[in-house]
């Protein structure tokens, strides 16, 4: 359980809270939501985000989105609690947001997901950086993520890739030589990270807006700039989904999407995703493409600690 927010100071800002700072050094990840540390401006920069998406989601936003979005009945001018969030979400799919107080290492976020639970930011960006973050807040893991788990299919597709986490890991641990162990292992996250950002966070699909199509990717979602970008942009690639590109395509994350790939259908993107549960087993997965992304330290270990002696 997080400590008590009681004397300390009010506001929820992005690498400015007080009360991140204090859970992240007593070593707390999962944390319960200070509601009454938002403080005016919090709530004053949600309204503004969160105006200035609707015309763009209503123009390039899959509808699972939309209905999403108007199942969990979001306040436009204040920010979430999650416990309203869940009282909508949890009866559909038995998704759960569950506030952590910063990064989660890879192995416990697939965990997570695993297990119908999705680790959520709760604090929320500064006014002065309302277009570009380098890490998740509020507005992009409640606004761009969580409307989508409200689909059954889409749902059933995020636990698939926590079984790809726990495949990976019980594979690793057959592999006795430690060396080896860490460098197919290594491959392999590279993998599933490439995977979920030309997907989960930047994938697109058949549908119905500019060009045929329409934006189910989170981090399209939550981007004011880039969902635009993402389908009307002449300097955006947008090529048919390929399990074979994608698991070695490098990306970068500080610039719009100069690639992105296009799935059929939710049901398209659940039996890909079954693929690439396969080819973890089968070792296809040992040898990709070098480059970004790069595999953190953290990230390499929870999967290791997961791994079966």
């Amino acid at each position: 359980m997080a400590s008590t927010s009681t004397d300390i100071p009010a506001g929820l800002t992005t690498t400015k809270s007080p009360f991140i700072e204090q859970a992240q050094a007593a070593g707390q990840l999962y944390i319960a939501q200070p509601y009454e540390l938002y403080t005016e401006a919090n709530h004053e920069v949600w309204a503004r985000l969160y105006s200035r998406m609707t015309e763009r989601w209503d123009r390039y936003a899959n509808p699972k989105f939309q209905e999403g979005l108007a199942t969990l009945h979001l306040d436009p001018t204040r920010v979430p609690r999650l416990e309203d969030v869940n009282k909508f979400m949890a009866p559909l799919t038995g998704f759960r947001a569950k506030a952590v107080s910063g990064y989660v290492p890879s192995y416990k976020f697939f965990d997570c997901l695993r297990n119908r639970a999705f680790p959520t930011t709760i604090t929320i960006r500064d006014g002065a950086v309302l277009d570009y973050l380098p890490e998740p807040d509020i507005f992009h893991d409640i606004a761009g993520h969580v409307p989508m788990h409200t689909d059954r299919a889409f749902a059933d597709t995020l636990v698939l890739f926590g079984d790809c986490a726990r495949t990976a890991a019980e594979r690793a641990g057959s592999i006795a030589d430690p060396h080896e162990r860490i460098r197919r292992l290594t491959s392999v996250m590279k993998a599933m990270a490439r995977f979920f950002w030309f997907t989960i966070e930047f994938g697109l699909m058949k549908g119905s807006g500019p060009g045929g199509l329409s934006v189910y990717g989170s981090g399209l979602l939550s981007s004011y700039g880039e969902i635009s970008h993402s389908l009307e942009s002449p300097e955006v690639q947008r090529v048919p989904f390929q399990l074979e590109w994608v698991v070695n395509q490098y990306f970068e994350i500080d610039h719009y999407q100069p690639l992105l790939f296009v799935v059929d259908s939710f049901d398209h993107l659940f039996a890909e995703v079954g693929r690439l549960v396969e080819w973890v087993r089968e070792g296809r997965l040992d040898n990709v493409s070098p480059g970004e992304p790069a595999i953190a330290e953290a990230d390499l270990q929870s999967f290791l600690d997961a791994a079966p002696a």
